[in-house]
């Protein structure tokens, strides 16, 4: 059976049981909203709806858009993969995801998830087609891979933010046999050959390409800017370069000072998109601010998904989102 019937019957079942759900929900009061947006040109008009699709997920990352309209995210903690239909329904994906974080598909189908439980990076659907690509740069393990993207060329470039420090009052982890590879920014090549492209972010997460990939973007969680690459044609990158100041620069409860940097996305225009602690701020191709949509709970991640990627979905803190946009995030990638 070709990997495309397998993603094709698995999106079959899922929106049967979607029915079923929306026939539901039907006889019920519609969903709260998420609250309204302020006019941004060019993504939102003035009081747009924010579409409280549900509540009480166990973890909420890595959304990425599938063929049919719907989208996937991740429930971190729940081990799981969750889908979304377009009617607002909710269903399983996939269970037993070895904790996947981030998202991001193939051009054949392929789903490819960094994952936390056993730190690595590999593909994780279809079930035949499963397999480890990378589990440690030279000898030491990932700490915890958090974010990728996909080229168009099958390229992958994933985040390993490092092990998350104790909450107040936690006791720390007990050590590792083995320390783990420090915080670093990653490409696995279309050959599978694994390079450690930057190891000097404090904590990346959030990771994405311009439309034309020319450009790698960092989303640094402890850092004041969202931070640029270049990228030459055999993959490395050039010198980084602040490419834009997150409004969500802030003290924290603990005292230090954290941006809450996380997911990005990009349109079809070439804005970057990023979560952080304000809520959704958004910019142009040239690093301007344009504007910040606030949300009830703070945001991890985001994806451009639905008919034509012309609606916007955020995910985060056990809550999903969705709102129609102006302009449709770019289509030469799930993501």
């Amino acid at each position: 059976m070709t990997t495309k019937n397998i993603l094709g019957r698995a999106l079959l079942a899922a929106s049967v049981a979607g029915i079923f759900a929306s026939a539901a929900a039907q006889a019920q009061s519609p969903a709260p909203s998420g609250g309204v947006t302020p006019a941004i040109a060019g993504v939102v008009a003035a009081g747009t709806s924010i579409e409280l699709i549900k509540e009480g997920f166990t973890g909420t990352e890595g959304p990425v858009a599938l063929p049919d309209g719907s989208l996937i995210f991740t429930e971190t903690n729940a081990n799981r993969i969750t889908r979304i239909a377009p009617d607002g329904s909710t269903s399983t994906f996939v269970e037993g995801s070895n904790g996947a974080n981030g998202l991001g598909f193939t051009a054949n189908g392929d789903l490819y998830a960094v994952q936390v439980l056993k730190p690595r990076v590999g593909i994780i659907f279809p079930p035949p087609r499963a397999k480890v690509l990378a589990d440690n740069f030279e000898g030491k393990p990932f700490g915890r891979p958090n974010d990728l993207v996909v080229d168009s060329r099958g390229n992958v470039y994933f985040t390993d933010s490092g092990l998350n420090p104790p909450a107040p009052g936690q006791p720390a982890p007990p050590a590792q046999a083995l320390a783990p590879a420090k915080p670093a920014v990653y490409r696995i090549s279309a050959k599978g050959e694994l390079q450690r492209l930057l190891a000097d972010i404090e904590r990346p997460n959030g990771i994405q390409l311009s439309p034309d990939e020319k450009v790698l973007y960092v989303a640094n969680t402890l850092g004041e800017h969202l931070l640029a690459y270049d990228i030459a044609p055999d993959g490395t990158l050039g010198p980084r370069r602040n490419f834009a100041k997150l409004d969500g620069w802030q003290k924290t409860d603990t005292g230090t000072f954290s941006s809450g940097a996380d997911g990005l996305a990009v349109d079809e225009a070439g804005r970057v998109y990023a979560v952080s602690n304000k809520g959704l701020e958004i910019f142009s191709s040239q690093g301007e601010a344009l504007g910040t949509i606030a949300l009830p709970k703070k945001p991890q991640n985001l994806a451009f998904a639905g008919e034509g990627k012309k609606t916007l979905y955020v995910v985060g803190r056990g809550a999903a989102y969705r709102l129609p946009v102006l302009t449709a995030g770019y289509a030469g990638r799930a993501k």
